[in-house]
C-alpha cells in the first residue's frame, strides 16, 4: 500500500514538474516573441521617422530652389516643376494648414493683387502664388489619393531626375555644377529632391 502511494506521489510530482517545464517554455517563447515584436516596432518607427525627416528636408530644398530661381539663380530649366513637386512632397501638417482657411486667404489676396494691381505684383511671387492656388483648389483625388500613394512619390522622383540632369547639362558637366557660383548649393538641393522619393519607394516595394 505504501509502495502504491509513493508511486502515485512520484507520478504527481513528475506531472507537476512537466507542467512547470511546459509553462516555463511557453513563457520563454512569449518573452522572445515580445522582444522580437518590440525590436520590429522600433525598426519600423525608425524607418517612419526617417521618411518623415526626408520629406521635410525635400520640401524645404524644393522651396529653397524655387525661391532661388525667382531671385538670383536664373536658369532656363523648367523650374516650374518644383510647384507640383512641393505639392506632392509637402508634409501633411503643412499641407493641411495651407489648404485650410489660411491658404484660402493667401490665394484670395494673390488673385486680387494679380487682377487689379498687376504692375505692383512682383514676378518672383508668381510661382509661390501658383503653389498656394494649386494647394487650395486641387481636387481630393490629387490632394489625398495621389499624394498619399506611390504615384505621387514617383512623380517627385521623375521631377527630381529631370531637374538634376538639366542642371548638370546647363552647368557643362557634373564637375562644373559643383564649382560654379552657387553650384554646390544648387546641386545638393536638387540631389535632396531625389533622396526622399527613392527612400519612400524602396520602403513601399520592399
Amino acid at each position: 500500500m505504501r509502495r502504491v502511494m509513493n508511486h502515485e506521489n512520484y507520478l504527481a510530482m513528475k506531472t507537476d514538474q512537466v507542467s512547470e517545464d511546459l509553462l516555463n517554455s511557453d513563457m520563454n517563447e512569449l518573452k522572445i516573441a515580445a522582444k522580437k515584436f518590440v525590436n520590429d516596432a522600433m525598426k519600423l518607427k525608425g524607418l517612419g521617422f526617417g521618411t518623415t525627416f526626408l520629406q521635410w528636408l525635400a520640401s524645404f530644398a524644393a522651396i529653397y530652389l524655387l525661391i532661388l530661381d525667382r531671385t538670383n539663380w536664373k536658369t532656363n530649366m523648367l523650374t516650374s516643376l518644383l510647384v507640383p513637386y512641393i505639392f506632392f512632397s509637402l508634409p501633411h501638417v503643412l499641407f493641411g494648414f495651407l489648404r485650410g482657411e489660411f491658404g484660402k486667404w493667401v490665394a484670395f489676396i494673390t488673385v486680387v493683387l494679380r487682377l487689379f494691381f498687376p504692375r505692383h505684383f512682383p514676378d518672383w511671387l508668381e510661382m509661390p502664388g501658383s503653389l498656394i492656388l494649386l494647394l487650395v483648389v486641387a481636387p481630393n483625388f490629387f490632394a489625398h489619393t495621389l499624394r498619399g500613394s506611390w504615384v505621387g512619390v514617383a512623380m517627385c522622383l521623375i521631377i527630381g531626375c529631370y531637374l538634376l540632369q538639366e542642371h548638370i547639362r546647363a552647368s557643362g558637366g557634373f564637375r562644373n555644377s559643383l564649382t560654379q557660383s552657387h553650384g554646390i548649393s544648387n546641386t545638393l538641393g536638387i540631389i535632396l529632391l531625389l533622396v526622399y522619393p527613392i527612400w519612400s519607394l524602396v520602403l513601399h516595394f520592399v
